[in-house]
């Protein structure tokens, strides 16, 4: 028995000597990784609603997949790859840029200085009618005498000087 006694702690130094060296285990990826990339993917079962911010059983298993993938040290763009693969190009919030979706990129700058142009040539048109000391280019005689409309001039506006004159 003295002899156990004597054996029990020299087998403990021992093993405490051959402890080697543990290894944590990687760290998990946090939720802002996680939700980093779920912001760039949509939820295949409700419209239009992003990853990170659906409540559903299904957004909750993408989310957990995201996190094994980044834990088994994928990327980001191997793990949205992978979601295309799967789901198709619905589950990108960003359509990729190949084929006719590069319209999408290009059409609303265009029709934005389309508008632009049209609004400046819309306020533009009456100040160009107006002469350059701002009256109207139609001269008018200082003695009040009423200006004929020109041979050529619409009917519409003959009638209504005249009944402009009426009121007078």
């Amino acid at each position: 028995m003295k002899k156990l006694i004597w054996f029990t702690p020299i087998m403990l130094v021992f093993a405490a000597l051959w402890v080697g060296t543990a290894f944590a285990q990687d760290p998990t990826p946090s939720d802002d990784d996680v939700n980093r990339i779920a912001k760039q993917l949509f939820c295949p079962v409700c419209e239009n609603t992003p990853l990170d911010v659906c409540p559903t059983q299904a957004c909750a298993q993408w989310r957990a997949l995201i996190r094994e993938k980044l834990a088994a040290g994928w990327t980001e763009e191997q793990i949205k790859q992978y979601f295309v693969d799967q789901y198709g190009a619905r589950v990108l919030s960003e359509p990729p840029r190949t084929g006719l979706n590069w319209l999408v990129y290009l059409v609303p700058p265009v029709l934005f200085v389309v508008g632009v142009i049209i609004l400046v040539r819309t306020f533009r048109s009456p100040k160009e009618s107006k002469g350059g000391d701002g009256t109207d280019s139609i001269s008018t005689p200082t003695d009040g005498t009423p200006v004929q409309p020109a041979a050529g001039s619409d009917d519409y506006v003959a009638r209504l000087e005249e009944e402009l004159k009426k009121r007078n």
